[in-house]
């Protein structure tokens, strides 16, 4: 088959029927399963298909006796078209709730610290505000959550960005925020007014697993002041455990100073009085370029702004 150019020939022939037809096969991987669910012929789904593949001018689908599975030019279209029906779903829900935006739906997608410290408290504003909206938080390490960002399971972002952002996303930097040591408020080494890093490496320590994404740039705070790493008393990925092992008043960690002073200031922790070489983290979000966000997913992030906007003003 030859390509055939975007044109208004093709336009006419492409169909949205024959790419639901082209997912549902995907999904079922079977001709036979695919018109099955989606109640119509089997012979109706060939020739769906077929036209498809007339229009785009390449072979969609390999086919065996196993059954049917995308070739790299049906994956391709398949991810065009997850979005293309994503977008027609947003919108018919933006028509819905464009006369009352306080009634929709967020989906969001952050960091565990940044779900504690930033969506948190947005969450509880707007909720008591507006109790018809609904919010869907997905949270975790960043990778997973840009990756359902890409599925377009969560509309935005929250999270500490990366050195630029991926060929299809926009990011926005919310504030810049400082790496410091922290311990319990009873501790010692919290009322001393002078300490240098190297004073704390037999200290017991809890963080993150150092040779992960988080760790490494843990570790690298000491490195850059010709340190290496101390030997962890506990290595946790838990946002909470670590939380709670500072209460002892025993432990040290490295963590972002956001996390000292929302959802609400911390009274239980400090961070010590010694500056670290570190570059000051970005936090910001990230959306996807040319996806229209729904009116609750834009209040949501303007409540995000005026949240942090203390923050990136350096108070």
């Amino acid at each position: 088959m030859a390509a055939i150019s975007w044109n208004e020939r093709t336009k006419r022939r492409l169909k949205l029927r024959n790419l639901d037809v082209l997912m549902a096969v995907a999904e079922t991987g079977s001709m036979g399963k695919a018109a099955a669910l989606l109640n119509t012929s089997q012979p109706a789904i060939s020739k769906a298909i077929a036209d498809l593949e007339n229009a785009v001018g390449f072979p969609l689908l390999d086919r065996s006796r196993r059954g049917v599975e995308p070739t790299p030019y049906g994956r391709l279209l398949l991810k065009r078209g997850s979005a293309v029906f994503h977008e027609l779903r947003q919108g018919i829900e933006d028509i819905a709730n464009l006369s009352d935006p306080t009634a929709g739906e967020v989906r969001i997608g952050a960091t565990d610290r940044v779900a504690a410290t930033i969506v948190a408290p947005v969450i509880d504003r707007l909720s008591r505000k507006y109790p018809r909206m609904r919010f869907h938080v997905s949270s975790g390490d960043s990778a997973p959550i840009i990756a359902a960002l890409d599925a377009r399971n969560v509309e935005f972002v929250i999270h500490r960005l990366g050195v630029s952002p991926g060929e299809d996303h926009s990011d926005e930097i919310l504030f810049y925020d400082d790496l410091v040591v922290v311990t319990g408020a009873k501790n010692p080494l919290a009322q001393r007014r002078r300490i240098a890093l190297a004073d704390l490496l037999d200290e017991p320590w809890v963080m993150v697993p150092l040779d992960g994404y988080a760790g490494s740039w843990q570790a690298d705070v000491f490195r850059a002041s010709g340190l290496e790493p101390p030997r962890l008393t506990v290595e946790a990925s838990s946002f909470t455990l670590r939380g709670e092992l500072l209460t002892s008043h025993r432990f040290l960690t490295i963590t972002t100073r956001l996390s000292l002073l929302l959802p609400r200031r911390r009274t239980d922790v400090k961070a010590l009085s010694l500056k670290i070489q570190a570059p000051r983290q970005p936090i910001g979000i990230v959306t996807l370029k040319n996806r229209s966000l729904s009116p609750a997913a834009q209040m949501f992030i303007e409540s995000v702004r005026n949240l942090t906007a203390p923050l990136a003003r350096g108070l």
